[in-house]
């Protein structure tokens, strides 16, 4: 069984305590920063010593999206923003498409050659320049056009093997406000956000990613809570309306936004009945310990089912000849 916590670790190896944490029943997963990176080599042990842990093996994750969010760099091709590639559409639509299908390959192959199973990509909320947390971590304003740039990424990312969860669901790009620092409100309503950010998420299967990651952003129109405590926003747009099927994770619950409900603890719990498969835990292990005590042990059947698909998988076809060619264009647009 499948715990229902992702946690984060502290450093380049695993402690005797983080051992212990991550052989909890209720830990089914890691993610991973630039904290716990030195080189290739090192992460590889650090992969390999946290899947002995064991079975069924812990899913291991990273936020490596490129531009500014790129844990792994050094002995990693640089990665362009998502935003450079949409740019680039405006001129180039066929160029961006393949432009953003070589960021998914090359992202995903580097990241199974270190046996990671998920990246935290693509970005699939809408550009708005004044954006402080998405900005240049978005494709492009409109919403056809991030369907377009996301479905060339996340088939990259698919034949590399690694896994792509889309963030950050309904939609973070709209708000100016950080949700690692202060709980950002949305005041639209259903009908402008289903024809806008959402258009993405309704075209989840076109786009081709295997699960999402939610933000705590407040749409006060819609819910009283953010989206990651929503009952009606996991469980009756996503799931009923939407007929969404694939996992779902949470953002961080010890980001400012998060602590609208105080308790850490409560936070776990109330995410999970929101419809949450999976909750991140990235950082403040101090109360990691009374997390444990009261989460609970297993996820539900159907969100065993869903967390399941999520390991990574051997890349497809031939690549070796061609990979230092992916990297180099990439190096040379960003």
């Amino acid at each position: 069984m499948i715990g229902p916590l992702m946690v984060g670790l502290e450093g380049q190896s695993l402690s005797a305590q983080e051992r212990e944490w991550l052989a909890h029943p209720s830990v089914g997963g890691v993610i991973l920063f630039s904290r716990n990176y030195v080189n290739p080599v090192q992460l590889t042990d650090l992969v390999a010593s946290i899947k002995a842990i064991k079975s069924p093996k812990l899913l291991v994750a990273v936020d490596q999206e490129g531009g500014r969010v790129q844990r792994f760099v050094a002995g990693f091709t640089p990665l362009p923003a998502q935003h450079q590639i949409g740019v680039l559409f405006e001129n180039d639509p066929t160029g961006a498409e393949e432009l953003a299908w070589i960021l998914g390959r090359v992202m995903g192959l580097e990241l199974r050659a270190v046996d990671i199973d998920i990246s935290f990509a693509p970005v699939i909320d809408l550009f708005r320049r004044d954006s402080n947390a998405i900005g240049d971590r978005a494709f492009h304003a409109d919403p056809d056009v991030v369907i377009c740039l996301a479905g060339a990424l996340c088939a990259g990312m698919r034949a590399s093997g690694i896994t792509p969860i889309a963030k950050h669901y309904p939609g973070h790009g709209s708000v100016t406000a950080d949700s690692h620092l202060t709980l950002p409100l949305d005041p639209r309503s259903i009908e402008t956000i289903r024809s806008t950010d959402l258009k993405p998420y309704s075209a989840y299967r076109e786009v081709g990613f295997k699960g999402l990651m939610t933000s705590h952003v407040m749409y006060p129109a819609i819910d009283n809570q953010p989206a990651t405590f929503s009952t009606r926003w996991i469980q009756e747009i996503l799931r009923e309306d939407l007929g969404f099927t694939a996992a779902v994770f949470s953002d961080d619950l010890n980001m400012a936004a998060a602590q609208t409900i105080e308790d850490i603890h409560t936070r776990v719990l109330c995410a999970l009945t929101a419809g949450c498969d999976m909750i991140l835990l990235c950082d403040n292990t101090a109360d990691l310990d009374a997390v444990l005590e009261r989460t609970p042990c297993h996820v539900s059947s159907k969100s065993e089912l869903r967390l399941e698909t999520l390991y990574g998988s051997e890349p497809e076809g031939s690549y070796q000849n061609q990979l230092a060619d992916w990297s180099s264009r990439l190096v040379k647009f960003g």
